[in-house]
């Protein structure tokens, strides 16, 4: 099956809201900070328009089914690289999950990040997430930081 993989645009903003809310549940098994009911992590209005970004959706049959960004950002002075693209919102409805459909949009991600000048790319992902890490793991990616955290 090939999936139309496009850029987001304006038409799409209720059905990312949408998604946005399926990330945040899923994520609530790896954090009991997150607020409930509702809670938002994007701007995505803000993505979509932002030069600086590229907001991908995959699509079956008209529903978007798979989302991911790459958003350029400057660097720490005290880093080798001047910007990096930081990535997320990635995300693949439970029924697409297992057939390379994340790697193809990081793939796509990181390939629009070279044309744009960046050579280090960065995401977040619970350390609890095994399945979130492995696959990031198959694409190139390394762990290189844990934040810690005191709850008190």
């Amino acid at each position: 099956m090939k999936l139309n993989i496009r850029e987001a645009s304006r038409d799409d903003l209720p059905h990312l809201l949408e998604l946005e809310q399926r990330v945040v549940e899923a994520e609530r098994a790896f954090s009991p900070d997150i607020k409930a009911p509702e809670a938002y992590y994007y701007d995505i209005e803000q993505l979509i328009a932002d030069d600086a970004c590229l907001l991908l959706v995959a699509e079956d049959a008209g529903a978007i089914v798979a989302t991911g960004y790459a958003q350029i950002k400057k660097s720490k002075a005290s880093l080798a690289h001047n910007i990096h693209a930081y990535l997320g919102f990635m995300y693949v409805s439970p029924s697409f999950r297992g057939q390379g459909l994340n790697q193809e949009i990081t793939g796509k991600l990181v390939t629009w990040s070279q044309q744009q000048g960046v050579s280090t790319l960065y995401l977040d992902v619970y350390a609890e997430n095994a399945p979130a890490i492995r696959a990031y793991e198959k694409i190139g990616f390394q762990p290189c930081l844990l934040e810690m955290k005191l709850s008190l």
